[in-house]
């Protein structure tokens, strides 16, 4: 009876063809599952980004501009609260641009009927800057999570969206520091004086709460 066993030996020049390809940056085993950043770090980083904004000189203007696309933005000096939100998911890699307009392209009826410049009812310029529209967005992406009148349960990271009355809505972002009783995480958002991080939660009527990983984080449609 043997005592080892004699394994044949790899072809070299598929040696060698395997140390080229393991050496391209852009190479992937085809039965490797491409690791994405795990969940919680996602909206860590999403939430220092949102933080960060609070650097930014921001004057509120709400009007019509033409921007480029994909990844396109208003001038870095203006924006409306949607802004803040848009430029933080760019800051993690997620371009809210490109992927509200796809959504909007592949269920249109979905959205609110009333903006669109082109014959499909659709503009890249504005739709992602609509409060209602990434309202829907986040929904359909299964990023939608309860009311919740209890502040635990908006954790950093969160996307949330009020009703101010009058037909207006607004928008920001949870953070990680909180109020000075260290009951609710604090908000970044821009409802007229440019990004700021404050004690808003529940300084008006929530009607929407996300939490969102990016087109390939894990939300379920």
């Amino acid at each position: 009876m043997p005592t080892h066993i004699s394994w044949p030996r790899p072809c070299a020049g598929l040696l060698a063809i395997f140390a080229a390809l393991a050496s391209s940056p852009s190479f992937a085993m085809p039965w490797a599952t491409q690791i994405a950043t795990p969940p919680q770090n996602f909206l860590q980083a999403f939430a220092a980004a949102a933080e960060e904004r609070i650097h930014h000189s921001v004057r509120y203007e709400p009007a019509y501009v033409r921007i480029p696309y994909p990844g396109g933005d208003v001038p870095a000096a203006t924006g409306v609260c949607t802004d803040e939100v848009i430029r933080a998911y760019r800051e993690v890699g997620v371009d809210l641009q490109k992927e509200v307009h796809e959504d909007m392209v592949r269920a249109r009826a979905a959205y609110p009927r009333r903006w669109g410049a082109k014959r499909d009812g659709t503009d890249t310029n504005i739709d992602h800057r609509r409060v209602r529209n990434l309202m829907v967005f986040f929904f359909r992406q299964g990023a939608a999570l309860p009311i919740s009148s209890s502040a635990k349960d908006y954790q950093p990271g969160d996307v949330v969206a009020w009703d101010l009355g009058g037909g207006i809505t607004h928008i920001g972002i949870v953070v990680g520091e909180t109020s000075p009783d260290h009951e609710r995480h604090l908000i970044v958002h821009n409802i007229g004086s440019g990004p700021q991080r404050e004690d808003v939660l529940f300084a008006w009527n929530l009607i929407g709460h996300y939490r969102y990983f990016g087109p390939r984080g894990g939300n379920a449609r």
